[in-house]
């Protein structure tokens, strides 16, 4: 785990998922500083499955940890997509994996 985020999926009638999305879902990620997706996976806090309009406190695992050393933050704001689609946003709890931790 990377850190964790609460996690705000869109309801299908604004453009998210049409069903569930299950513990281990990796769509991809992308941060408003870069342009640079990553694949990030998802394992939900209490949950094992979250619908459309859901909002959960999830555990985040992503793909490209080197991008990313040294550049997230607590608060950051992120997107999800099933490209093209954006199908939620996100917003950093907690780094768990320092080497991400930004620097100031």
């Amino acid at each position: 785990m990377d850190f964790t985020a609460q996690l705000n999926f869109k309801t299908t009638a604004a453009g998210g998922r049409q069903s569930f999305a299950m513990n281990g879902y990796r769509p991809h990620i992308k941060f408003e500083f870069d342009d640079f997706c990553t694949s990030g996976q998802q394992i939900y806090r209490g949950k094992d499955r979250v619908f459309p309009g859901d909002s959960v406190l999830a555990e985040i695992t992503i793909l490209a940890t080197e991008h990313f050393r040294n550049k997230l933050e607590k608060g950051m704001p992120f997107n999800f997509y099933e490209v093209p689609n954006i199908i939620g946003n996100g917003i950093i709890m907690e780094i768990v994996n320092s080497d991400l931790k930004k620097y100031k």
